[in-house]
């Protein structure tokens, strides 16, 4: 007999499959000799009481074996020759997801990527840090695998009405993520074991006909006559890729909002979330977490937190937030300074960090932003932020820190503690320079989060700035049922730097949804 059940049970019993064998026997009011196998299905860690407990979901067999794995291989097939050509501009997890799902339907991609492929990206992202130099096309936005490649490979999302969830997870399991994305209730690759993933993604896209272009900077997009249709898009070094066209270029591709607003293709103006990055000793967090003086102990995961509230009529609230992970130099542009987190796949470092950000409207910016005239303003205000905080770090990639109890009470911090972030950080009046509204909301923010977990507010903690590629400052406007531009046909704006996802499995399964759109367009069906 094979049957599902759902345990709760403590820490130590989660990690131990004997234990758990005798735990579900009790359940089911059998000996444990006859649970002949045992197969974690979910899992996920309930901090919120004094007493920690794991909740998990297995398949047991009683006086027979149930399937050893839960996990589906996801297979693609090799592309006819008279397949049908798309275009996808950018391999992030847009791009990638799209351009698989293509295959799927017997259309062949052609990737055009800015950047560099995911090995090669190592030694631009490295130079950030040691040099301070920034490649505009290589970094940790723009290459292969987009933003999340080198920024952490969280799976986590809400995202479950527009696409599978459980899809997206599959196809990063069948090539190589360890099979515990399919258990946990937060999922994590590891910015470390995500490029192995991506590169095997490529190559199956290459295996089955499709094609890549690295190093390929498109400049332009192909219009036909009435200028109502795309064609294709033309490059900057001169070469021209016909075909429907799925835009997925992150939310850091600035010039290419640009080269959009100035052939009047249609944009929409999109609020953000802008702040700073508050990085914590991790073992504080496991002891506020996990109600422990000792910590995790040696069963528990690094502790996560998220907190939201409301100052003044806009969200405050954690953003991607990185147990046991680093703070890095997210920027993709020279004369920036933008951060950003990741973790490791065993999220094993001392520090814990989450963006802290305030919700940012664009009828909140200054007066000399006027998003009523100007689509861009918000692109605006976030590149005159980025660059009067590279001015306050001496123009240099060394970010500006304040401790966080400094920052609430407004005082200078003489003294910084030692920091993830690998290219240094400085004391910095962070709370003076930073835009007031965002400054004060933060401040209150900071002190209701306070009030909700004791010790969380602190001076062993900094803020370190800015924080400001939240999400897309645009939106690409999209017909909702075909998803082509609403008036050129052919463009198919995609993912998050389209303003239709906010993180690695949305863009995915936004990509997806592109490519079928695609699809039906070019196979008639």
């Amino acid at each position: 007999m094979i049957e599902d059940l759902q345990l709760r049970v403590l820490p130590q019993v989660a990690v131990n499959g004997d234990e758990l064998t005798r735990v579900a026997a009790r359940e089911r009011g059998v000996s444990p000799n006859r649970i002949k196998s045992l197969k974690i299905l979910k899992r996920s860690v309930d901090a919120r009481q004094r007493t920690v407990m794991v909740n998990i979901k297995v398949r047991i067999g009683i006086d027979e074996i149930a399937d050893a794995t839960s996990a589906t291989v996801v297979t693609y097939r090799e592309l006819a020759d008279n397949a049908p050509v798309a275009i996808v501009v950018g391999m992030g997890p847009a791009g990638l997801f799209a351009a698989l799902r293509l295959i799927e339907m017997g259309v062949r991609p052609i990737i055009v990527e800015r950047g560099k492929n995911v090995k090669d990206r190592r030694v631009d992202v490295a130079r950030i840090s040691r040099e301070g130099i920034v490649d505009p096309d290589s970094n940790y936005c723009f290459g292969e695998g987009g933003a999340g490649a080198y920024s952490d490979g969280k799976l986590y999302t809400r995202s479950k009405k527009r696409g599978s969830v459980e899809h997206i997870l599959q196809v990063f399991y069948s090539h190589g993520a360890d099979e515990n994305i399919l258990i946990d209730a937060h999922p994590h690759i590891g910015s470390d074991r995500l490029p192995v993933v991506i590169e095997a993604m490529r190559n199956t896209i290459l295996r089955c006909g499709g094609e890549v272009h690295f190093n390929t900077h498109v400049s332009c997009l192909l219009l036909n006559t009435t200028g109502d249709e795309v064609r294709g898009v033309a490059t900057r070094d001169g070469k021209e890729f016909l075909g429907p066209v799925i835009l997925a270029t992150g939310h850091s591709a600035r010039d290419v909002y640009r080269m959009l607003n100035k052939v009047d293709i249609s944009l929409q103006a999109k609020g953000i979330a802008v702040g700073v990055r508050l990085e914590h000793p991790q073992h504080l967090i496991d002891q506020i977490q996990y109600h422990n003086p000792a910590g995790r102990g040696e069963w528990l995961p690094a502790a996560e937190y998220a907190f939201v509230t409301q100052v003044e009529g806009r969200g405050v609230y954690s953003f991607c937030m990185c147990p046991g992970g680093v703070i890095v130099p997210a920027t993709s542009e020279p004369g920036l300074l933008v951060v950003n987190g990741m973790s490791p796949a065993k999220r094993n470092t001392h520090w814990a960090n989450s963006g802290m950000v305030v919700e940012l409207h664009p009828e909140d910016l200054p007066a000399k932003y006027d998003a009523t005239r100007d689509v861009l303003a918000m692109i605006n205000f976030q590149n005159d932020l980025e660059t009067e905080c590279f001015k306050q770090a001496g123009n240099s990639q060394v970010a500006g820190a304040q401790r966080m109890k400094d920052f609430v009470d407004r005082a200078e911090s003489r003294l910084i503690p030692p920091s993830s972030y690998p290219a240094g950080v400085q004391p910095s009046r962070i709370d003076r320079w930073l835009p007031k509204g965002i400054a004060t909301r933060l401040r209150r923010g900071f002190t209701t989060f306070g009030k909700q977990a004791k010790g969380f507010l602190t001076n062993q903690a900094i803020v370190i700035g800015v924080e400001t590629r939240t999400s897309s400052p645009v939106r690409i406007p999209r017909d909702t049922i075909s998803l082509h531009h609403i008036s050129i046909k052919g463009l198919y704006p995609c993912g998050e730097g389209a303003g239709y996802a906010g993180g690695i499995v949305s863009s995915a399964i936004d990509g997806e949804r592109c490519a079928e759109a695609v699809a039906h367009l070019l196979l008639h069906i």
